[in-house]
């Protein structure tokens, strides 16, 4: 129900823009975010974006660098990466809940999830 693409091997400072694709529920009643799991890692919160798209969240350490976007027309979410660094590189996942969560997130946080697109950045 959550579809990811975009991803891919880039070196640092460059840029990427993943999407993802939602069906099957109605995308209007949730915040969606995006968060990372890099290897040997937990989930990290990335970025949040309100139902209307208006109010967007960014943890610190990519505020200034990525950018959310959403198109409940096209039930679709966008991440812009630019300024990308080595510790960047992730799985990148799409999820949905009815409210803003960006502390103590798991994967079972979460209604709806999508199954990753990797991000590699190297030096």
């Amino acid at each position: 129900q959550l579809v990811e693409s975009g991803g891919g091997s880039v070196q640092a400072g460059g840029s990427l823009r993943l999407s993802c694709k939602a069906s099957g529920f109605n995308l209007n009643l949730y915040y969606l975010y995006w968060v990372r799991q890099a290897p040997g890692k937990g989930l990290e919160w990335v970025s949040a974006v309100s139902s209307s798209g208006v109010f967007k969240y960014y943890s610190d350490s990519v505020k200034g660098r990525f950018t959310v976007s959403r198109d409940n027309g096209e039930a679709s979410l966008h991440l812009q990466l630019n300024g990308l660094r080595p510790e960047d590189t992730a799985m990148y996942y799409c999820a949905a809940h009815r409210d803003l969560r960006t502390t103590n997130i798991h994967f079972e946080t979460f209604a709806y999830r999508g199954r990753g697109t990797q991000v590699t950045v190297s030096s």
